[in-house]
Parts: C-alpha cells; structure tokens; sequence
C-alpha cells in the first residue's frame, strides 16, 4: 500500500499493539472473525480448557454436534451442515456439491464478490486481488474459468438472459448477498428475490456466500435480513472467533449427496475439538440478553458512520459512507451511492482513499487499508473510541489534503 507494514504484537477487545508499542483502535478484527474484539475472555478459557485435554484427534466429537445444531437452529435454510477450516473451504465445497448435485458444470457468479480462492471462482473477484488492480489470478486453467460466467450484479434480466442460453447446463448461482470486497454496496430491491425464482425455475442452487455477513448482519446472516433462502450456505470468519472454523450447509437432500463417499469432502481439522469450542463459546455471546449484541454493533456503528459523514461534509471532501449495520466504508466519490463493481471500479478514487487510511496510523487508528475492502465494527468497540476515531480522521483528511 505504498506504506510501512506493521507487525502485531497483541490485541485487546478494540485495540491492538504493534512490535513497536504503538496502540490503535483495530476496525479489521483480524479481517472479520473477532466479532467479540480481541483475547475475549470466553474463548480464550473456552480455548485453554479444550486444549489441556487433547489439540486434534480426527474423530467426531460432541461438541461438533452441538455446532450444527446451533447453526441449523440460527439460519433456517440450512438442514444439516458440515465444518471445515475457513471461507475459502466452504464456498469450494458448495459448488462441488452443486454440481454433483445438479449433474451440471456451469457457475454462474458476480462481477466483484470474492469467494475465496478456489480456482472456479477466481473470475473477476475482488478483495485484495482487486487492490492491486487484479482482479483475476494467475495461475488458474482457462478450462475452469471457461465454466464459470461472471455477471454484474444487480442485473436480474441479464441473469434470466444467461440461463436461457445455457439451458439445463448451469449448477449454481452463487453470491455474496452483501458484496463486501469492492467496497460495499447493497442488492436492489427484489434482486436476491429474482435469483431465488430463477434458479428454482432453472433446476439450478442458489448459494449465499455469507462468510463475511454471516452472524454479523443479523443472527441468521443477509438471508434472515433479507427474508430470501438460498439452497447452500457458506460460513466462516465470525463462527471461531479468531480460530479457523468455517462451515457450510442447506437442504438436507442436497446435503446427503455427501454421504458414503458420493462427493468427498475430506479434511483432517474438520470440526477440530479446539475450534469448535472456540465457536461454541464466541456464539453463545452474540446472543445474549435476546441478541443485545447485534444491537449494540448496529448502535455504534450508526455513530460511527453518522460522525464521518458530517466530517466529510464540513471539511469538503467528495467522498460517501456507505454500511450495513457493523460492516462500513469510506468510498471517495462524488456519486451518491455506490451501486456494483463497475461503478467502483469506474468512480471511487482508491488513491484518495489510501492516502487517507495512512494518515490515520499515526493518530492510532487501524481501518481496512484497501478501498475495496469494508471495515467493522465489534462488541468491544465503545462510544468513546468512536470519538476517539472522529478526531483521528479530522486530523487524518486535513494530513491527507
């Protein structure tokens, strides 16, 4: 980013100490999974217990059990559920599944939304590919991308143009119900509504990829805020807060294609004992005192990004905030919305915001570095630190000016 990298050394609830002693309020969260701030006292115990009495054996355990069934009971659309190790992992294993499933080979995916990088899905992704003007790999076989079609988002009549011209031959639809790896922006009233009627008249599975939205958005993700049921989840980040657990679920007919070794889905760590204590022990939180947590990252996040638009506002600056409840980001533009990846690739100003971020490190605050990545609010994070950033982006735009 055209700046020093900087090493952690430690992290408490909001804030994180690099090598050097320096402090900052941390609004990356480790890119997501510290939805609780950091070394939360719950799961660190949770963590420690569970580690005395063995780290890894390969075999079920009940606590892998109890997850499911936490999962299943939080996001309706899934039925049963399986854990792996990360995102990447389990929007991989939704498309083999699909395609098992279906005995079709096409993906059908968007223009921005990152889901990981299996090969399938590196197609026009975002995240940090995207940052540095790539928003493909090297490295992956043209005959995997030949069988995944990229399309823009929000564009629900091209998605019905698509599947008539390559009919009985797409799997899936797979998405992020929120894009949230080219900045952040929102589906069109409707939009998730129409996908949901077009793979289900095309024979086809809908899959959300909800790693990042998932148990951050509301208890059951994007779907539960946006009242659309895909066929397949994928979940990951906020489910081990901290430690790599990830999982992915739906019907139950889809999901039984699993059994006896029809598609493998294999992995040493799945469900490891650690993780899933960890994960038991962070989503215990997030709904305590009747879901008091997911209204607390809604409250302070609206501060926080009520604060920075009226800042932008007095010091001049052409630029938007644009969130979703704890998820939020600074776009430098003189559009009033944001509304897919074309429109920020074509008029958000990523040099405006980098420049801006970096000033914002010697004032001790850490955002998402990249303009295509959003930044989060946790349940460690407080009103005043809220102030605290205020006045660290005042001084940060007027040191970036």
């Amino acid at each position: 980013m055209d700046g020093e990298p900087f090493f952690v050394d430690r992290g408490q609830a909001a804030r994180i100490w690099d090598v050097d002693g320096n402090e900052y309020i941390d609004y990356v969260g480790s890119w997501g999974p510290a939805i609780l701030g950091h070394a939360p006292k719950v799961v660190v115990e949770a963590v420690r217990d569970a580690a005395t009495r063995g780290l890894s054996f390969g075999i079920p355990n009940p606590l892998e059990a109890e997850m499911a069934e936490l999962i299943c009971d939080w996001v309706p659309s899934i039925e049963k559920v399986r854990m792996v190790n990360s995102g990447t992992e389990a929007a991989m294993s939704c498309i083999r599944l699909a395609r098992a499933f279906t005995r079709r080979d096409k993906i059908v995916k968007f223009d921005g939304c990152y889901h990981g990088h299996a090969d399938a899905l590196l197609v026009k992704a975002g995240s940090g590919a995207l940052t540095h003007g790539q928003p493909s790999s090297a490295g992956v076989p043209s005959a995997f991308a030949d069988l995944t079609i990229s399309l823009p988002f929000n564009n629900a009549e091209l998605l019905r143009e698509v599947f008539q011209e390559n009919k009985n031959e797409i799997a899936a639809v797979i998405i992020e119900p929120i894009p949230a790896n080219t900045g952040l922006y929102f589906p069109r009233e409707n939009f998730l509504s129409v996908l949901r009627e077009e793979c289900t008249s095309n024979h086809a599975l809908l899959i959300f990829d909800e790693v990042i939205t998932g148990f951050r958005v509301a208890r059951g993700g994007a779907q539960e805020l946006y009242g659309v049921k895909p066929d397949l989840t994928a979940l990951g980040k906020i489910i081990g807060g901290g430690l790599p657990v990830g999982a992915f679920g739906g019907r139950a007919e889809i999901m039984d294609a699993l059994q006896w070794g029809g598609v493998l889905h294999y992995g040493t760590h799945n469900g490891s004992r650690i993780g899933m204590f960890a994960a038991r022990a962070n989503l215990r939180v997030l709904t305590r005192d009747n879901n008091a947590s997911f209204r607390h990252t809604w409250k302070i996040s609206e501060k926080l990004c009520s604060g920075l638009r009226q800042l932008l506002q007095k010091k001049g600056r052409a630029a938007i905030v644009q969130n979703v409840g704890p998820m939020l980001q600074i776009m430098f533009t003189d559009r009033p919305a944001i509304r897919d990846y074309r429109d920020f690739c074509q008029y958000v100003d990523r040099a405006a915001f980098q420049k801006f971020v970096l000033s914002l490190f010697p004032f001790g605050v850490y955002a998402s570095p990249s303009a295509a990545l959003h930044s989060i609010v946790t349940l460690a994070h407080s009103e005043e630190d809220v102030e605290l950033t205020l006045e660290a982006a005042s001084k940060a735009l007027d040191a970036a000016a």
